[in-house]
């Protein structure tokens, strides 16, 4: 977490400066230019709406980015899994001395190794995927040509009138923020501060960006939505986990069915 935020203060303190075709360096004149440029080609190829053409680019970056997610998301769901387990450790191993805590995380290190997990691992995409989805940001933000256009009833560089981005934005964090958590097999106040929170965020800071942005967002978490149900259906994880539970159950029954005749073989 240090990390993705030291990274954004990083790139919050490059160049804000007009994207040209005479802007240069690696982040402006490579990254953000060619940005710039995909997208003005995408508009252009649709009829030249550069709200189709970000549209198409927010996209196509989403779907790049996919097998990034789908890693990030099975590391996740691992998490999630152990989170009982790392619960009953941080209460068994509850005293706040040296020994106990050097125990407990010698245990919670045992514990993630036998579920498969890494948690700097669970990180990295999240730092991969940062950059480029800031540098569309900024392709977006700070190319003139993409803010002075107009789609729908929208002018790209001017605020939603209507309000209808935010909104739409708003309810997509909500959808994304609430199918992730329900995937969890336990909920916690970071969950529900997430699924609360975050559309609030969103829907705030859309109202005061040129719409083009808030376009940006919307497709943005529209798009995480399909693929949270793709990749995180909460109800198949949920279907997956009642039957490994009925399994679990199944298999213990059997176990204390099998102790018991012991027992009364051995009393015979």
């Amino acid at each position: 977490m240090l990390g993705i935020v030291s990274l954004v203060f990083i790139l919050s303190a490059c160049s804000n400066k007009p994207i040209t075709n005479q802007s240069t360096g690696i982040w402006d004149g490579l990254i953000v230019l060619n940005f710039s440029r995909a997208i003005i080609w995408l508009a252009n190829l649709f009829g030249g709406s550069y709200g189709v053409g970000i549209i198409v680019f927010t996209i196509i970056i989403r779907v790049i980015l996919m097998p990034l997610m789908i890693f990030q998301t099975r590391s996740m769901r691992k998490t999630q899994e152990v989170q009982p387990q790392l619960k009953a450790l941080q209460k068994k191993y509850s005293s706040k001395d040296r020994e106990t805590m050097a125990k407990l995380q010698s245990e919670q290190q045992k514990l993630y190794s036998e579920a498969g997990i890494n948690p700097l691992m669970g990180c990295l995409p999240a730092l991969v995927q940062l950059p480029i989805i800031w540098a569309l940001y900024q392709a977006i933000w700070r190319t003139a040509v993409l803010r002075s256009g107009n789609f729908l009833w929208l002018q790209l560089g001017h605020k939603d009138p209507y309000f209808v981005l935010p909104i739409l934005a708003a309810l997509a964090t909500f959808a994304s923020s609430w199918l992730t958590t329900k995937s969890a097999p336990e909920t916690n106040s970071m969950n529900t501060m997430m699924v609360v929170g975050m559309p609030v965020v969103v829907f705030f800071t859309a109202l005061n960006v040129p719409s083009s942005l808030s376009l940006y967002w919307t497709i943005s978490y529209i798009f995480q939505v399909g693929q949270t149900l793709l990749i995180q259906n909460p109800w198949k994880i949920q279907a997956e986990r009642d039957e490994k539970q009925k399994e679990k159950a199944k298999h213990d029954r059997a176990v204390r069915k099998a102790i018991r005749r012991a027992k009364q073989s051995k009393r015979k």
